[in-house]
């Protein structure tokens, strides 16, 4: 008779023990979304910035922009500087308005509000002013003129939260490959340097001495590029060690059209974007942009068979990917077009004053751009 007391096996296991007291299988996370989407949906949430001046407008795209940043920012250290970038757009904000009270401003006004003492300036230094009368049209254009600016650095604080710099970097194409490894060196870096005069600073008021002022600094400052020169030293050697700055051998007509692809399409790029920001010459500036991206990339292209490597879990561009992108796309394009066929929606006067109004389809395409906030994974890094 078996012992009743006894573990069940399987009548097909082979004497396989139950699994019922086991932990349950760990589930495979959602992989994040590739840090080059989130790049280009800022960038894109910038240029729809740059398309209007409308507070309305612009105050309806930072809080699209930050409600999907506290939605799907991955809890990293990196993802804590969106709150640094708020902090500089508001200082932005803040000294676009005392210029406009302290220099004066171009636009012309009736409604004064305080008059400030006015220095007189040499004849040379004509149309600038010091002092003189501040009127409310001559800051309410500040105001405008200001938050465009804060809610374009907000854009970018928004990518550098939402896409791991590491992994931006190991997207990289090949032709970069250079340039990725010293930016990486350089994060993996930072965080010692800090590490270091925090210690460095303890130990020395643990022992009684000063770690501030003149003397506290270079006291400090000292040790802490020695043991970074050493660290530098070493990863030098380990570098070498494994193969780091080899390329391949790539025929000299390739390097040639390389370089010339490269260069060309940069220098299209810059014209093409001159052409669209000025109105004389906007009917070649998007033909001459596209045709320089394209240059570009080609280049990029041929330049990355110097350097042939792999990429350990390469992020993979997927729907998700497609989906973060265009919700940045979209809004972008319909301001353009909506600053071309009602530029007074999208540019509210100021003089005579005026109070602004919010565009109903402008507002809806603006909307669009949380779309991240619910195709994105949660917040969670991979282990």
């Amino acid at each position: 008779m078996p012992d009743p007391h006894s573990p069940r096996r399987s009548e097909r296991g082979g004497g396989r023990r139950a699994s019922a007291d086991a932990p349950p299988r760990p589930r495979h996370r959602r992989a994040l979304v590739h840090p080059g989407a989130w790049w280009l949906w800022s960038l894109a949430l910038g240029t729809t910035a740059t398309r209007t001046t409308n507070p309305l407008l612009l105050a309806l795209l930072i809080a699209a922009s930050a409600y999907v940043v506290s939605t799907c920012r991955p809890r990293t250290p990196d993802a804590r500087s969106y709150t640094a970038f708020l902090r500089l757009a508001l200082a932005v904000l803040l000294i676009r308005l005392v210029f406009a009270v302290a220099l004066g401003s171009p636009v012309p006004g009736t409604h004064t509000l305080v008059t400030l003492p006015e220095v007189p300036l040499p004849h040379w230094a004509q149309g600038i002013r010091l002092g003189g009368a501040v009127t409310a049209e001559s800051l309410l254009f500040a105001l405008y003129d200001g938050l465009r600016l804060a809610a374009l650095l907000i854009c970018v604080g928004a990518a550098n939260a939402l896409a791991n710099p590491a992994r931006l970097l190991k997207s990289l194409p090949g032709a970069l490959y250079e340039a990725g490894v010293a930016v990486v060196v350089a994060l993996t870096f930072a965080p010692h340097l800090i590490a270091d005069v925090r210690r460095l600073r303890a130990a020395r008021r643990l022992r009684g001495r000063p770690d501030s002022g003149v003397r506290g600094l270079l006291q400090v400052g000292l040790p802490v590029l020695e043991g970074a020169l050493e660290r530098s030293v070493a990863l030098a050697a380990a570098m070498d060690a494994r193969g780091y700055g080899r390329t391949a051998e790539v025929p000299a007509a390739v390097r040639r059209t390389t370089t010339a692809l490269t260069l060309g399409g940069l220098l299209g790029v810059c014209a093409g974007t001159y052409g669209l920001l000025t109105a004389e010459a906007g009917t070649y500036g998007l033909p001459l942009l596209l045709a320089g991206v394209t240059a570009s990339l080609a280049g990029l292209r041929l330049g990355g068979r110097r350097s042939p490597r792999t990429r350990y879990r390469p992020d993979r561009w997927d729907a998700r990917a497609w989906l973060v992108t265009a919700s940045g796309a979209v809004p972008a394009a319909l301001l353009t077009l909506a600053a071309a066929t009602d530029p007074a929606a999208l540019a509210p006067a100021v003089v005579p004053l005026t109070a602004p109004t919010l565009p109903l389809w402008p507002a809806a395409a603006v909307l669009v751009a949380v779309l991240p906030a619910f195709v994105a994974p949660t917040p969670k890094e991979p282990s």
